[in-house]
Parts: C-alpha cells; sequence; structure tokens
C-alpha cells in the first residue's frame, strides 16, 4: 500500500469524484481518498506507478490538484488565503460596479459584466465542461455554472456575476478553514523527529532517523525529540505529553526506557536505541492514524453513498420546476420557474455534508490522541459512544502489575538457592510476575545455565537450568503435569514450583490495584455504563477482593486465555448490547482480537495485545479510557448537529427558493456560508 499527499483537495465531493475515477485505472486498485488528511493510499498492479504518470491521471480528474512534492510547513489564515482569487474577485467587483453605475445601457456594457464574470467563474466554468467531457456532469461546478449561465440568459446580469462572486468568496473561506482545520489536528500528531545525534567514536554526527541501528548511543539535547525508542544513560526530565497526554514532566533515570517522542527538559543527555525507527512509538503512532481514517464510521459511509446519489436527484428535481409549472399553472412563466430552479440548484449542493462529517471524526481521533490513546479507525469513534458492559483484565489493567516478592517458602533447598532457579527459569518472561521474581534476586544470574525455556500461557514458565526441570506457576500449571500440591497454600499471589517433578514450595507475590481504578469505574457509571466485569486467571479470593474494593459487578476466576474468550462471548450474549474488554498481556490477545472494542494498555502491554486492541492506551493511565468515551460523544453530538443543521437549512432554503421568497445571494449562504458553520462547530471537538 503506497501514499502521498495532495495539495488543493479542499472539497468533499472532488475526494470521492477522485477516488471513484482513479479506482477505474487499470494501474491502481484499492483506492481510498482521505480528505481529513488529504491524502491518496492506493495499491499498484504491476509496481510501475510514477508519481507523473499519477499527477497527470488525477488532473485529469480534478485540475487543480496535484501531489504534494515537499513537506509543507504550517499556514497561518493569511498563507491560506487563495491570493490569486482574491485578486480576480476584487478586480470583478470592482468591474461590476462600474458597468452597473457608470456605463450606459450598450452591448459594451454586457461586454464588461461578461469579463467580470470570467474573472470570478473560469474555473468553474471550465471545470463543469471537462467533467461534462468525462461524463461526470453532477457536480457542484455543473450547478453553480449552470445556475450563473441561466441569469445571464434570463438578462440578470449582476445576479449571476454576484453569485459567482459569492460563491468563490464562500469558497475561498471554506478552504482556510478545512486548511486550518487540518492543521489543527495533524499538529497534535507531528511527533516525528526529524534527525538524531548518533555517537560516532569521539564525534557526534547528525543523521536522518531512519539511519538509526539498535545499539547506537545517541544525543538528545535541551528542547530535542527523542529520535527512537532507547534506554536513558542519564538522568533527565522529560516531556511526555505528545505520546502518553500526561502534563506533568516524567523524571527518567538511568537503564529506565524512554519512548521516541520524549522532549527532553534537561540538559543534554545520553541515550541507547533499543529500537529501529519503523519500530519505535512514534513510528507506531504515525502509522496507526494515518490509516485510522481509512475505517470509516457509518455516518461517514452514509454521506458518501448519500453525496453520489444526491445531486443527480436535485438536478432533476430543478428541471422538473423549470418546465412543468409554467405548463400546468396558468398564469406561470418560464422565466420565473426557471429562475427559480435555478436558486434550487445553488442552494442544494451537498459540499457542507461531504466535508463537516469526516473532518469531524479526525478531529475526534486527534484529539483522543492527545489524552494519550490511540483510535485505530474512525468507525471506534461511533463504538466508543454504544458501550454499554466493560470487562476487564485484572493484573496489570485495574492493578499496577508491580509485584513484591512477600514470602518464600522451599521444602528442600535454601531460600537463596530456591529463589536463584527460580529467577534464573523467569530471566527471559516479560510477564510482570516474572519481572518482579527476577528483580527479588539481587545477585547475578548465570543465564548459561539455562538450556531450554517455554512460556506457557496462562499458566507460567516451564524450564531447564543444567539437569535440573523447573515449573514455574499456578496452581493449574502443577496438575497440567500431574503434579500433587502437598501443602494447602490459599494466599493470595501464590506462585507454585516444582523442582524436577516434585512439588518443591512456593512464593507470595503482592500487586496493588491501580490508584485511580475506582474514580474511573464510577466515572465509566456516570457515562451510562450498565455493568462491569472482572476476567481473570487469578484465583478466586484474588478476583473477588478486587472487585469487591472497586464496586465491579461480577468478577470471573482462574481462567486460562481460551476460557477467557468464552466468557467474554458469554458475557456479550446475554447482555446483547457493546461489550468493550480492556487488557495488557498475551493471554488477553484472543479476547482483544475477537470483542467488540478492545483496549490494550500499552505502557505494560504486550506488543501483541496491542496489534489485536482496536484502542492503544499509550499511558496506561484508566481515566484516559473515560476522556476518550467523553470526546466520542461530544463528536458524535456534533456530527448530529452539523447533519441536522445543514439538512434543516437545506430543506428551508429549498422551499423558500421554490416559492420565490428568497434568491441567489441568500441561496449562496445556503450553500458555502452553511459550509463553514458546520466547519467551524467540527473544530469545537479539538478543544479541551
Amino acid at each position: 500500500m503506497k501514499k502521498v499527499k495532495l495539495e488543493n483537495l479542499d472539497c468533499g465531493s472532488c475526494a470521492i469524484k477522485l477516488e471513484d475515477g482513479l479506482n477505474k485505472l487499470e494501474e491502481l486498485e484499492n483506492v481510498k481518498v482521505d480528505f481529513s488528511t488529504s491524502t491518496l493510499i492506493f495499491e499498484e498492479k504491476n509496481n510501475s506507478v510514477s508519481l507523473d504518470f499519477l499527477e497527470k491521471e488525477i488532473q485529469k480528474i480534478e485540475k487543480h490538484i496535484s501531489i504534494e512534492k515537499e513537506k509543507k510547513e504550517k499556514k497561518n489564515f493569511w498563507q491560506n488565503l487563495d491570493k490569486q482569487l482574491l485578486f480576480t474577485t476584487t478586480l470583478s467587483i470592482f468591474l461590476t460596479i462600474l458597468a452597473y453605475n457608470y456605463i450606459g445601457n450598450s452591448y459594451f456594457k454586457i461586454s464588461v459584466y461578461f469579463v467580470a464574470y470570467l474573472l470570478v467563474g473560469y474555473e468553474v466554468l471550465f471545470t463543469a465542461f471537462k467533467n461534462i467531457l468525462n461524463g461526470k456532469i453532477f457536480d457542484e461546478n455543473f450547478l453553480m455554472s449552470v445556475a450563473t449561465l441561466g441569469a445571464f440568459a434570463l438578462g440578470d446580469f449582476v445576479e449571476g456575476i454576484s453569485v459567482m462572486i459569492f460563491y468563490s468568496i464562500g469558497e475561498m473561506f471554506q478552504r482556510v478553514a478545512v486548511n486550518n482545520s487540518r492543521d489543527s489536528i495533524n499538529s497534535l500528531i507531528d511527533i516525528k523527529p526529524e534527525s538524531a545525534f548518533v555517537k560516532e567514536g569521539e564525534n557526534v554526527v547528525e543523521k536522518r532517523v531512519e539511519e538509526i541501528k539498535i545499539g547506537d548511543i545517541l544525543l538528545v539535547k535541551k528542547g530535542q525529540k527523542v529520535p527512537t525508542d532507547s534506554r536513558s544513560l542519564g538522568t533527565s526530565f522529560f516531556d511526555t505529553s505528545a505520546i502518553t497526554g500526561e502534563g506533568v514532566p516524567k523524571n527518567i533515570k538511568i537503564e529506565e526506557n524512554v519512548l521516541s517522542g520524549f522532549i527532553n527538559l534537561g540538559e543534554s543527555i545520553y541515550i541507547k536505541a533499543t529500537s529501529l525507527f519503523k519500530d519505535s512509538t512514534v513510528a507506531k503512532i504515525v502509522e496507526l492514524i494515518e490509516n485510522a481514517s481509512l475505517k470509516k464510521a457509518n455516518a461517514e459511509k452514509f454521506i458518501t453513498k448519500f453525496a453520489r446519489v444526491y445531486t443527480p436527484i436535485v438536478v432533476l428535481l430543478a428541471l422538473f420546476i423549470a418546465i412543468f409549472p409554467p405548463l400546468l399553472i396558468e398564469g406561470a412563466t418560464f422565466e420565473e420557474f426557471i429562475k427559480r430552479a435555478l436558486v434550487f440548484l445553488v442552494i442544494s449542493c451537498p459540499c457542507a455534508l461531504v466535508i463537516s462529517v469526516p473532518l469531524s471524526f479526525f478531529s475526534a481521533i486527534g484529539a483522543i490522541s492527545r489524552e494519550g490513546v490511540l483510535v485505530k479507525g474512525a468507525n471506534y469513534i461511533e463504538k466508543l459512544t454504544e458501550i454499554k458492559n466493560f470487562v476487564f483484565d485484572k493484573t496489570g489493567t485495574l492493578t499496577n502489575g508491580v509485584f513484591e516478592l512477600t514470602k518464600i517458602k522451599s521444602f528442600k533447598l535454601e531460600e537463596d538457592e530456591f529463589l536463584k532457579l527460580i529467577a534464573t527459569a523467569e530471566s527471559f518472561s516479560n510477564h510482570p510476575i516474572a519481572k518482579a521474581i527476577v528483580n527479588s534476586y539481587k545477585k547475578d544470574l548465570n543465564l548459561k545455565l539455562l538450556t531450554n525455556t517455554k512460556e506457557i500461557s496462562g499458566l507460567g514458565i516451564s524450564a531447564k537450568i543444567e539437569d535440573i526441570e523447573v515449573l514455574v506457576g499456578n496452581r493449574q500449571l502443577l496438575e497440567k503435569y500431574s503434579i500433587e500440591i502437598e501443602e494447602n497454600v490459599y494466599e493470595n499471589g501464590t506462585i507454585f514450583v516444582a523442582i524436577n517433578g516434585e512439588f518443591d514450595g512456593y512464593l507470595v507475590l503482592t500487586d496493588t490495584i491501580k490508584s485511580n481504578a475506582k474514580e474511573f469505574i464510577e466515572e465509566l457509571r456516570n457515562l451510562g455504563l450498565e455493568k462491569t466485569y472482572i476476567l481473570s486467571g487469578d484465583k478466586k479470593e484474588i478476583a473477588i477482593s478486587v472487585a469487591k474494593e472497586l464496586n465491579i459487578d461480577e468478577a470471573r476466576y482462574e481462567l486460562l486465555p481460551h476460557e477467557k474468550l468464552e466468557h467474554y462471548k458469554d458475557i456479550k450474549n446475554s447482555s446483547k448490547t457493546t461489550t468493550a474488554f480492556v487488557g495488557d498481556g498475551i493471554n488477553d490477545a484472543p479476547t482483544l482480537a475477537l470483542c467488540d472494542i478492545g483496549f490494550a494498555m500499552g505502557d505494560a502491554g504486550s506488543s501483541i495485545a496491542i496489534k489485536n486492541a482496536d484502542i492503544v492506551v499509550l499511558n496506561d493511565n484508566l481515566n484516559s479510557i473515560a476522556k476518550a468515551i467523553k470526546i466520542a460523544k461530544k463528536t458524535k453530538k456534533i456530527v448530529y448537529q452539523n447533519i441536522i443543521f445543514i439538512i434543516f437549512i437545506k430543506v428551508l432554503f429549498l422551499i423558500l427558493g421554490v416559492e420565490a421568497i428568497i434568491g441567489m445571494k441568500e441561496a449562496i449562504f445556503a450553500d458555502v456560508g452553511v459550509a463553514l458553520l458546520s466547519i467551524l462547530n467540527t473544530l469545537r471537538i479539538l478543544r479541551r
């Protein structure tokens, strides 16, 4: 799949037309035009499509659209204005006033009117004519051409020029509004570092971030972004807000992870790259957000389909208005009803809907990303508003997943030797419990003695250390290997250990509930949640204890990964409403992949869980989920406000136009004026 940025894509209908036209080319397939980000996404059939060929084909469909050759800087209001259009519009107004007030009725006066008309209408007329030749008749250019040329034919020269002037001014400000809103959205996700300072011997060399290799020592100066995921070689404060949404700077110490996109607030610091840029957090975020707009919300899909059939219908209705009333109503004239039909055409342009709806959903994706949450598609914005049940994993989701070793019991070995064996067995696991055990053994481990290790999902670890077979995990792991647990152990957080096929002791680790978990559950209820559940692999006592403390409705426990999925399905089927799942580990991946809407806690979450989830909570903050739901609800409200407002104004003005109560100037407001107002309303989504 390839992507190119487009310039001058400021019309929603143009995006639909471009997508339809390019999909007909033999050289391309699966073409998508994302109006919100002004991006063309496509696949090549023979891998030989050049940018020159692509641009020529684009301009056959829409002459003014081109491929962006280099990244553009963010522009202000004045820079976004089309200066040439502003000049020609001003000149057209001057000539119209001159002809109307100072030139007598003559062919010269008509000629000046015609020049004034062409100054503002040439582009519209040319585009409409070219589209007609290509068999694409029904668009806003066609509507405006018919309406204004009709006014000229009826001798209403000033009316025809005024309509085109108002239309041009409206289009100009509409482009500014669209570009400014895109800039506002893109500024939220413009987190990619452009270069990196790499230490080579005694020198520090500036390189592109794509040239960084794992193990490179990087220098990050004060105020600079971290170029790729790394491990800190010093201590400094970092602004993490672009990645996690957290406003308070984070103090990162030696050997702690520092993610790409963090901004160094302290003095210069060296870090050691632990990932290539293409695999870094920033690269994944940018890719996720850019691809998110491909998964369209139902409202977007409806508007796209609506626009394809709407314009032909209104053109036919306009013809009906122009032809039949004069034939059927006594005293009615063709001139009168042609004027009404022309007003009807101008009002009916669907641009306001086609622009505002996709911009709303992409604004929501940008606003939610500012809270440290990545949404993988606009369709999930809608789903966020529909959630009635929440199902949670426990460890690392509702609890901190940071365990402390509080008890060691071995029947045959010294405590130190017992813990050394277990820590060696767990040394290659990323599970929070495994990390806690390894960190509890303060001495060095000889990992060369570890000849075989296997992580058994949902159960524990099987390992061979020299000639010793070690099993570390829950009760079910030992039962799987038919090992009898002799001592009746019921303490919370118990990890059972078998050595050479015999039960030899246990560890007790304790975990703490996240400080904001209870507040988060209460907030969900305030947002209209019906029921909450815990699905945990832990023992009954632990799961029920956590559920009781957090006021969660129901806890199900001692579940393997496939059993979590079965229990989720059972909850979903019994409620018959949208049910979300929140998890962080490998054992949550099957449920995250198949649930209605899945949240992965990204800070502590496994890469598999993040890959399978629909939404990634980068900052590991449960409250960010509630914020995402609030933004989604606000977005849905604004989308419906825009749709209702636009349709109401259109229908009202269509009726008034048919009744000849309003004229062309009011019709222009019903087109570009309504579009501008809906775009401004959309920008409210970006407000905190």
